[in-house]
C-alpha cells in the first residue's frame, strides 16, 4: 500500500468529493471469484447523501455489480481529468465498500437518466429522441454505492511525489447490498475465442497513453494506479508506478482508455495477467513493474464489463 506519504497539507472529504464529481470517468476496480482485479472506466456520480461516490452498470451486463455484491471491497481511480474543467486536478484513488442497489429498477433508471442529462448534457442531447425510446435495455441500471474508507491523493496529479492519505475519523456504517437475483445468470454474451493480447492492445500506448495498473493490497483491496510510464516488452509491459506506493506481486489488470472532452467518444481496452518485480531491479516504491499477459488471460480482460 502506501509506504511514504505527503503530510504537508490537510485533506478533507469535501475536497475529494468535489473533484470526484467533476470527472467524466473513473477506473472502477472490483475482484472476480478468484480474487483477481478487473478494472473498467465508468462515469462517477455523487451519492444522495454526499458521503459516497456511485457508479452504475447495465442490467444486461451486470458483472461489475455481481463482483461487488460478492466482495464489497472496490476502488475508484481518478486519473483521466479530460473534460473535468478542473484547474489543478489531483490524481487519486478511493478505496471503499460497495452497496449494490438493484431491487427497484424503475427508480434506478429514473435516477440514471436525470444524472446523465445533468453530468453529460452534450452527450445526452446528441442522442436522437427515437433512439432514446429504443434504449430501454441500456437505461435499465444497477447502482453501486461506494462508501470511502481510504483515499490516496497525489496533489496536482504529480505522480513523482508521495501521496496524501485520507481516512474517515470513524469507520463508516455501510448498508448491505440488495439480495442477489434468484437463478442462474445468462453467462457471457460473447462466445468467440479471445484474440491474442498483442493484437488487442496494438498501438494502445500511442493512442491512449500510459495504462492504469491494478494490483491487490495486502488487506485485500484492488489498487488501480495510473503508471508514470510504460513500454511493451515481449511478454507484456514494463511500467513505473507512482511514488509512495508498494505494488504486491500477483494477479493484475491493465486498463487503457480515453474519451472526448464532452464524452462524445471513448476507447477502452483491458487485459488481465500477473504483476511482478523484474529480477534486475530493486523493490523500492519507485521501482519498475512488469506484467505478463497471454491470450487466455486477456480473454477475461477483453470481456470484462
Amino acid at each position: 500500500m502506501a509506504s511514504k506519504l505527503d503530510a504537508r497539507a490537510v485533506l478533507d472529504w469535501p475536497t475529494i468529493r468535489d473533484q470526484a464529481a467533476a470527472f467524466i470517468t473513473t477506473e472502477y476496480a472490483s475482484l472476480n471469484r478468484g480474487g483477481a482485479p478487473i478494472t473498467w472506466p465508468v462515469t462517477p456520480y455523487l451519492g444522495a447523501n454526499g458521503r459516497s461516490v456511485d457508479v452504475t452498470t447495465g442490467l444486461t451486463y451486470p458483472l461489475k455489480a455481481e463482483r461487488a455484491r460478492r466482495n464489497p471491497k472496490v476502488s475508484l481511480s481518478f486519473s483521466q481529468p479530460l473534460g473535468s474543467r478542473l484547474a489543478d486536478p489531483a490524481t487519486f484513488v478511493i478505496q471503499g465498500l460497495a452497496t449494490v442497489h438493484d431491487a427497484d429498477l424503475r427508480a434506478n433508471s429514473a435516477r440514471y437518466l436525470a444524472e446523465v442529462a445533468a453530468h453529460l448534457p452534450e452527450a445526452f442531447d446528441s442522442i436522437p429522441t427515437v433512439m432514446l425510446r429504443r434504449m430501454a435495455w441500456y437505461w435499465a441500471r444497477i447502482w453501486i454505492e461506494v462508501t470511502p474508507v481510504r483515499v490516496l491523493w497525489w496533489r496536482g496529479g504529480d505522480l513523482d511525489q508521495p501521496p496524501q492519505l485520507w481516512e474517515p475519523q470513524t469507520l463508516p456504517t455501510v448498508a448491505p447490498s440488495d439480495p442477489a437475483p434468484v437463478g442462474r445468470g445468462a453467462g457471457s454474451w460473447n462466445t468467440r475465442a479471445a484474440a491474442d493480447w498483442r493484437t488487442r492492445i496494438r498501438g494502445a500506448l500511442d493512442r491512449l497513453g500510459p495504462p492504469v495498473l491494478t494490483s491487490i493490497t495486502p488487506d485485500g483491496w484492488p489498487l488501480p494506479l495510473r503508471v508514470r510510464n510504460a513500454e511493451q516488452i515481449p511478454g507484456g509491459f514494463r511500467m513505473r508506478p507512482p511514488v509512495g506506493v508498494d505494488i504486491v506481486d500477483g494477479p493484475a489488470c491493465l486498463t487503457f482508455h480515453t474519451h472526448g472532452p464532452a464524452f462524445e467518444s471513448q476507447e477502452n481496452a483491458s487485459l488481465t495477467g500477473t504483476a511482478a518485480t523484474p529480477v534486475n531491479t530493486s523493490s523500492s516504491t519507485s521501482s519498475e513493474r512488469s506484467t505478463t499477459s497471454s491470450s487466455r488471460r486477456s480473454r477475461c480482460g477483453a470481456r470484462c464489463t
